[in-house]
């Protein structure tokens, strides 16, 4: 189950609140009516009035939330699949901020606290980095493979620092690339890596073995140090050293799958094991 959704169901105490995921966005869609039927222990039709009510209020205040409120066909009570008020999860925490309600208290206590807490990482980024340690001990990762994740995140921030320095801003474009850096040393862009290990949102690395993290840093640290001793500047640019960094990691992949008789890039996930080797 993904983590937005389970998110959901925690804040909203297990109670039914329709969710629908948008393959195309790869993000999750919260119905509005039914976060306010739930906050405010309200009937769905006494709901929907309090969000015309609440519409209103938040349009005169100049809140976004009603701007990015989208529909979709969601299953009404009637069994019949209607057209829904829905917002993401930045939206729907941004509706419960505007909500009074006492059951909305606690999430907004965390939503605080969480806000507390990215400040001071902003003054000691040594916080954030035993956070992370943390989080990936707490879901079963060996310290192994968490040493070789952390080590792909400064990979990964000096791959992005060099195409910036190359002129890259883009972020349509940074996702090309690494999307080519991606398909050329394993042969999957990043949604068919992802549909192979049954991702949804879920952070692609954080499902990576350890060799397929090793590869996927050699391909970033290659292409980056390429790029460093090239005049060359601008998009094109980029890509070609992107393109000559992913094909030496792809060679080397393919060696090592020729010397061991195993294939590098699996379906294996997080999900799938419960320590990622």
């Amino acid at each position: 189950m993904d983590k937005d959704f389970k998110l959901v169901a925690k804040i909203f105490d297990g109670k039914k609140v329709r969710t629908v995921w948008s393959k195309e966005e790869e993000k999750f869609y919260v119905s509005v009516v039914d976060i306010i039927s739930v906050l405010t222990d309200s009937e769905y039709q006494i709901a929907r009035n309090n969000w015309k009510i609440i519409k209103y209020r938040l349009v005169k205040e100049g809140n976004e939330t009603v701007t990015n409120c989208n529909q979709l066909k969601l299953k009404s009570q009637d069994g019949k699949m209607r057209m829904t008020d829905v917002v993401d999860i930045e939206g729907m925490f941004r509706l419960i901020e505007s909500i009074p309600s006492k059951k909305a208290e606690p999430v907004k206590l965390w939503l605080a606290r969480l806000g507390k807490e990215r400040i001071d990482e902003e003054y000691d980024p040594e916080i954030t980095i035993n956070r992370a340690l943390e989080a990936y001990r707490r879901k079963g990762y060996s310290d192994d493979w968490i040493n070789q994740r952390l080590k792909t995140i400064d990979a990964r921030h000096e791959f992005t620092d060099e195409l910036k320095n190359k002129g890259i801003e883009s972020s349509k474009d940074f996702a090309i690339l690494t999307d080519t850096l991606t398909k050329i040393w394993s042969g999957y862009s990043v949604k068919e890596y992802k549909q192979l290990k049954n991702l949804k949102k879920e952070n692609l690395r954080d499902n990576m073995t350890n060799m397929e993290l090793v590869l996927n840093m050699l391909a970033e640290v290659t292409s980056t140090e390429i790029s460093k001793n090239s005049s060359e500047f601008g998009y094109n640019g980029a890509l070609n050293s992107v393109e000559k960094g992913e094909k030496i990691a792809a060679n080397t992949r393919k060696q090592i799958e020729e010397e061991t008789g195993k294939k590098i890039v699996t379906n294996s996930n997080n999900k799938s094991i419960k320590q990622i080797k």
